[in-house]
């Protein structure tokens, strides 16, 4: 089957010429391991694409409340030095841009998020400015000084480092029995986004380090979703 160029061209760009012709031209269904690959890059394209806009109601959450109630800083800070890492060792391993394009957009916004609750929570201006100017080095130093080698450690140091950026949040939700301010779409979105990186994962790359942070996280999103469900309809803080 000839599709037009306008449509061949992204098609093969996203799945490889080989699998394009299997699995288009040739309509070969019984092609087990392009079907795989078509299902992974369709789900790292989604992926991104939600990455790109998963924490924006987050933030439209916190502006429209004027507050940021219920959000862990913590949790924020130690995400967003653990998406820098990761999007550095993957920027310096060459990967797809499919297997880890939302953690750039991720990251983006947990910056914005992040100066948001110094602004609405705590009203320390002044660290808003060196929160940015912090990330901003920091990111500069991974992509430009920091050896190959050493982040690769760095890496494999992320994953405690993300899942330990859950546990603030999850545990202010258990202390308050309620989710505050944090995003319901947010929130099971970005375990959707977990547990669909866990498959792309296993199928477009041979790095059982990524595959393993990848599960991991995809459970500790699960426990928040848990937590939103249970906590549904108590969104007022309990008072000390």
């Amino acid at each position: 089957m000839q599709l037009p160029a306008i449509i061949r061209e992204p098609a093969v760009a996203l799945i490889g010429e080989t699998c394009y012709f299997s699995l288009v031209e040739n309509l070969n269904l019984t092609d087990v391991d392009c079907i795989k690959y078509a299902i992974s890059k369709g789900l790292g394209l989604g992926i991104v694409l939600g990455g790109s806009i998963v924490k924006i109601p987050q933030i439209l959450t916190i502006l429209k409340n004027q507050s940021a109630a219920g959000l862990s800083l913590t949790s924020y800070l130690m995400e967003t030095l653990s998406y820098f890492i990761t999007l550095s060792y993957n920027l310096r391993q060459g990967n797809p841009f499919s297997t880890f394009g939302e953690i750039m957009f991720i990251s983006l916004q947990n910056v914005i998020i992040t100066n948001l609750i110094f602004y609405f929570g705590r009203r320390q201006y002044g660290m808003i400015l060196v929160t940015i100017a912090t990330l901003a080095s920091l990111f500069y130093c991974l992509n430009h000084i920091i050896p190959p080698v050493f982040l690769s450690s760095l890496y494999a140091a992320t994953i405690p480092l993300s899942l330990a950026s859950k546990v603030p949040q999850i545990y202010v939700n258990f202390k308050n029995k309620s989710t505050g301010q944090l995003s319901v779409f947010t929130v099971v979105n970005y375990f959707a986004g977990s547990a669909a990186r866990v498959f792309t994962t296993m199928t477009e790359l041979d790095d059982p380090l990524m595959l393993f942070g990848n599960m991991l996280a995809a459970a500790f999103n699960a426990i928040l979703v848990l937590q939103v469900v249970l906590y549904w309809n108590q969104k007022t803080l309990k008072k000390d």
